[in-house]
């Protein structure tokens, strides 16, 4: 199965670039979100050097943020990159765990082995990637279990729609927008 930055562009822009003003970007050496500005109309979701995978997560970011986050520059959290202690990297792996949980839903959805990334590789602390991987698992149970948050679900849906059921990319975008549409109506 071929993973096409190109088709999980269309994807997520065909699913939200009208109903929440934002699109999925192709960035960089680091992944960024930014609002809608003086200068840009939409809201951009950057992910780093044109992988695949930091697409997906940072989807799963935005698929978290709230509509007061998402008017901020990355969604207005603090992010500190590798070395940190351990204190740091519990705090990071506590914000880490929803939108990785989210990540392995879409790689399942699209057929792509997700990696879990505790994003610490310069460190001086010993990182135990097999617990973290435990509560992201224990996590991505729970949303199945209680209902994944509207835009992530819509998302999953067209990911699902488009790589496993072999639909066209405007039926898995159609599929994923009935369930962007507010109760009682009809999304077209």
């Amino acid at each position: 199965m071929t993973h096409r930055l190109e088709d999980v562009i269309a994807l997520f822009d065909g699913l939200f670039q009208e109903t929440f003003r934002t699109r999925l970007v192709r960035g960089g050496d680091e992944p960024l979100y930014l609002p809608a500005d003086a200068d840009t109309p939409f809201h951009r979701v950057i992910f780093a050097r044109g992988f695949y995978a930091s697409a997906l997560h940072e989807i799963s970011h935005w698929c978290i943020a709230g509509e007061a986050r998402r008017q901020r520059e990355d969604y207005g959290y603090w992010y500190l990159p590798d070395g940190r202690d351990a204190r740091e990297q519990r705090d990071f792996e506590a914000v880490e765990v929803a939108p990785q949980a989210l990540e392995l839903l879409f790689s399942l959805a699209c057929g792509l082995r997700f990696h879990i990334s505790v994003d610490n590789l310069g460190g001086d602390v010993e990182v135990d990637r097999e617990a973290f991987r435990a509560r992201v698992e224990a996590r991505a149970e729970r949303y199945e279990r209680e209902g994944l948050p509207r835009r992530a679900a819509a998302f999953r849906c067209a990911l699902q729609g488009y790589y496993r059921e072999g639909a066209g990319l405007a039926t898995a975008i159609a599929a994923g927008g009935r369930l962007l549409a507010p109760e009682g109506e009809v999304a077209v």
